[in-house]
């Protein structure tokens, strides 16, 4: 229903679209550039006669306000928070913490809109699954797991938008869909066709995008580069109607849909384009608009839209064009935009920038975002006695604080790197660069710093210069360069420790080097990473993350074709994510501690379901839309501390069975919890709650189905786990979830 101020702000602005006519029409000439000058591309210049102001649709936040076009820097807000990148706080599985990390993005986010430095719309989060380790962009998403891409997208956007009918901000869930590859040859996310089964696209590529709009009414969705089955995300009217609109009934609040920058441009018979039907602009930018799409954003000099020639030439209709403002100016009513000085969140200022709060929850986070890997003979935590002990801190990511933001962040209050953090701890630290691809340089500097010293810390990987937007990796292996050094490190008989940052490449290597005492994976930590490694190196804080991604062998690369989006193994194909692929060097959900626990799992938990009843009784729940949300029996569980040292505790809940179609996953992850706190010897009770969708399986029409079987739950990686429990269902199967087809 709209509101009452709604239907009164859309009276104010109908002269603005009602005049608006086909030349011939009744209602006269089209007003120069009206049409552009409203919404319809992504910086929109305004109507000054209606008082509509300038407005400037494109601002990014996807882990803190970032620098882009939308924002202004400078006085009381020359900083925001930075956080970790998705890709670390996806490692936590804590969605409280994300939650808590959407509320003050969106905060700070207001804050700067409220000071003119911003505006309401902000284009995060990214949700896309990090199917393929090349993939440049994988680091800004929260992992490869479709299940886990969708709760870190509830928390955010819950925190993010707020909970009550006024969006403290609008979030943007992108990239709709299927969208993961930059570049390889001569294909490009321009021009790529990702060719999905229907199987996959239901069960992979599209949960966190069901989770955005169905479940979390997102205000906003943004359609990708690439095609998917022959059609340019932006310009089909199947993903952004029929599955988004339609299916997932995204109408209640009129959420806009926005493109990619220039994705309807290289939709168009554009050089290095999709070629779609042999469109020139104008007919590109009608068809995106004709299926969905309500703005269109713009980057590079000569790709900007002109939807007034594009409406001139009868590209899209008057009806398509009122739905697309309707839309978008429903979006900025339902954040206020029109309510005045006394509205909700108007009051966020400067103040709300930058808070201890903020500063102390970037550093939790990054701290349980990191993921230790290895840890022989507990070597960790570093424990240095004398006043003589030395630490020889070796690297680029040593005291390159600015590569731990990554992309797509703003200006941080400080920046806090390894080395700084070490030395603040009165450590004796001798420190020395290090490469970061191929040539490992004059390494003398190193091993005279590491031969002074009782102890290594390498700090090395990959960073936003080999990882990144409109840049993938051809090869995932260590670079030689930083290899060779280990190497010699290694050799020198003094302990390393390596600190590896960026997303996944092959430790191998590493594995088998001897003097490698452990292994701390800390990805992109954000503001505070120095600290939060250091805190994790020297015990004042316990590893507990879970490794978001599979970390794949290097010749994963030459077995798995980059443009191949099928996830299931076939013949020599090996298939895609912790799923189907069982090789891995280490698994998704691997994690490491400073302690030891044990889980026990309740004898209260049912072991025969009837499906009958599991559908009558959601039926009956009025609170429950749709079938698949219906909740499952929550699992009770204990888990003990029993070794020496206070840590958090991640359970995570795997389901295996021989139900459904074939071939069947090795395992999915169904549900998961993170206990905090556990000192040493003490207990703590959760219950593990899930919902019918993490017991269902998607056949080949994509249709989501609750079958009958025996389904094994393992608590913790690897098998067999540190707790297990086995149920039935009975009964005849039933369809949670019926997939539209898409046409012919």
């Amino acid at each position: 229903m709209i509101s009452y101020p709604l239907l009164g702000f859309l009276s104010l602005v109908a002269p603005v679209w009602a005049g608006i006519r086909y030349p011939d029409c009744a209602g006269g000439p089209l007003r120069p550039n009206l049409v552009s000058n409203v919404s319809t591309q992504s910086n929109a210049p305004g109507v000054s006669r209606l008082g509509l102001a300038a407005y400037q649709w494109w601002n990014e936040a996807l882990h803190g306000v970032a620098i882009n076009r939308g924002i202004t820097w400078g006085g009381q807000f020359s900083a925001a928070t930075q956080f970790p990148q998705a890709i670390t706080t996806g490692a936590t599985f804590n969605d409280p913490l994300i939650e808590q990390m959407g509320t003050i993005i969106g905060t700070e986010a207001r804050a700067f809109a409220n000071n003119q430095r911003a505006h309401l719309d902000f284009w995060t989060p990214n949700v896309n699954p990090f199917r393929d380790p090349r993939w440049g962009r994988g680091h800004e998403t929260p992992g490869e797991d479709a299940f886990r891409n969708k709760k870190w997208a509830e928390a955010f956007i819950k925190g993010m938008q707020g909970s009550g009918p006024t969006h403290r901000v609008i979030a943007t869930c992108k990239h709709y869909a299927a969208y993961d590859l930059e570049n390889t040859g001569s294909t490009t996310r321009f021009n790529f066709d990702a060719r999905v089964s229907m199987q996959d696209l239901a069960e992979y590529y599209m949960p966190p995008f069901q989770q955005c709009a169905r479940d979390s009414k997102v205000g906003s969705i943004m359609c990708a580069y690439n095609a998917v089955n022959g059609v340019p995300a932006c310009l089909d009217p199947y993903l952004m109607d029929t599955i988004l609109r339609k299916h997932w009934n995204w109408t209640d609040a009129n959420q806009y849909i926005v493109s990619d920058c220039d994705a309807v441009y290289y939709a168009s018979n554009v050089n290095g384009g999709h070629r779609y039907k042999n469109m020139n602009y104008n007919a590109a930018i009608g068809a995106s608009i004709e299926a969905g799409c309500d703005n269109m954003c713009w980057a590079t000099s000569g790709t900007q839209p002109n939807p007034s020639s594009a409406f001139n030439a009868r590209t899209f209709s008057q009806q398509a064009l009122d739905k697309a403002l309707t839309r978008q100016f429903e979006g900025l009513v339902r954040a206020g935009y029109f309510d005045g000085a006394n509205s909700q969140y108007r009051n966020l200022g400067a103040t709300d920038v930058n808070t201890q709060t903020a500063r102390d929850l970037a550093l939790k986070a990054a701290e349980e975002g990191m993921v230790l890997l290895k840890n022989d003979e507990n070597f960790l935590p570093l424990s240095l006695n004398g006043t003589g002990s030395q630490v020889a801190m070796i690297g680029f990511w040593a005291n390159a604080a600015d590569k731990m933001l990554g992309g797509y962040s703003g200006t941080p209050p400080f920046r806090h790197d390894p080395v700084t953090a070490a030395r603040a701890m009165r450590m004796t630290v001798n420190y020395v660069n290090g490469p970061l691809t191929q040539g490992a340089g004059d390494m003398n500097a190193a091993v005279t710093a590491a031969q002074r010293s009782n102890v290594v810390i390498f700090f090395g990987g990959i960073d936003n210069t080999i990882e990144k937007e409109s840049g993938d990796r051809t090869g995932i292996a260590w670079p030689s360069g930083q290899l060779s050094l280990l190497q010699r490190l290694a050799g020198l008989g003094k302990p390393v420790i390596v600190v590896r940052m960026g997303t996944h490449i092959d430790d191998t290597p590493l594995l088998s080097l001897p003097n490698i005492k452990a292994i701390l994976w800390a990805g992109y930590p954000g503001q505070s990473g120095g600290t939060a490694v250091m805190n994790l190196i020297t015990g004042l804080a316990s590893p507990a993350g879970r490794l978001p991604a599979t970390v794949y062998p290097s010749s994963y690369t030459s077995q798995a074709t980059y443009t191949n989006m099928a996830l299931r193994p076939s013949g020599s194909y090996p298939g895609r994510t912790y799923k189907w692929y069982p090789n891995a060097v280490f698994p998704f959900g691997h994690g490491l501690h400073y302690t030891n626990f044990s889980v026990g799992i309740s004898r209260s938990f049912p072991r025969t379901f009837s499906i009958t009843e599991l559908i009558s009784s959601c039926q009956r729940d009025s609170r429950v839309r749709y079938l698949d949300q219906c909740p499952f029996a929550s699992l009770p569980i204990t888990v003990m501390n029993t070794g020496q040292r206070q840590s958090d505790y991640v359970a995570l809940g795997f389901l295996s069975g021989v139900y459904g179609p074939t071939p069947y996953p090795i395992k999915s992850l169904a549900t998961y919890k993170r206990l905090t706190g556990l000192k040493a010897g003490e207990m703590q009770s959760a219950e593990l709650e899930w919902k019918l969708e993490s017991l269902a399986r998607v056949d080949t029409r994509g249709d989501t189905i609750l079958y009958p079987g025996t389904y094994t739950l393992v608590i913790d990686t690897p098998s067999p786990g540190l707790g297990n429990v086995t149920f039935v269902l009975e009964g005849e199967q039933v369809v949670l979830d019926k997939w539209p087809q898409p046409p012919a």
